[in-house]
């Protein structure tokens, strides 16, 4: 098979306050956003208007320009339930507003309980576009397996603060 410059996938790294992302798009869809090491991060692609346009909009949300995303994604080689359980999250869950595990089991009607809310969220191929950050415990604010390694729950409470969701720690 022939990889043709259409369907050959393009990436990018974007440094951000909570570390450094690349995004890969697949030329017609956004397709994955996961944080990397700068030294390890793909050299730019400057030919794929998709993912130009995807490093626009994640600056402009780091900056607090932009409160919801306007790209086509792809969740290919993930499962029906999961596809629905992230789709639910991403059109109901707004900026600045969280959602509990059971609240989000619930909303999506699959009949996932709780508890495998966060496996679902742990395989979001999308996160920040798709907003895993928002899905909170009952209790506080459950895991969270995006960021720099070893940051996750530092990584979540930034971005939810960024969104005032969360107030800012006083000191």
């Amino acid at each position: 098979m022939e990889i043709t410059e259409a369907t050959h996938p393009a990436a990018a790294t974007l440094t951000t306050p909570v570390g450094t992302i690349a995004v890969t798009s697949s030329r017609a869809a956004i397709v994955r956003v996961e944080w990397v090491d700068a030294e390890s991060a793909p050299a730019p692609d400057h030919g794929d208007p998709l993912l130009a346009e995807a490093l626009g909009q994640l600056r402009a949300y780091f900056d607090g320009r932009l409160g919801e995303f306007d790209l086509p994604l792809s969740l290919d080689g993930i499962s029906p339930v999961a596809t629905t359980v992230l789709t639910v999250l991403a059109e109901t869950v707004g900026y600045g507003e969280t959602v509990t595990y059971g609240e989000l089991a619930a909303r999506s009607g699959t009949g996932v309980p709780a508890r495998a809310i966060g496996s679902i969220m742990g395989l979001n191929p999308l996160p920040l576009i798709i907003p895993c950050h928002r899905v909170v415990a009952g209790d506080g604010l459950g895991g969270y397996s995006g960021g720099p390694r070893g940051e996750g729950l530092a990584t979540k409470r930034h971005l939810l603060e960024m969104e005032g969701a969360l107030p800012s720690p006083l000191f």
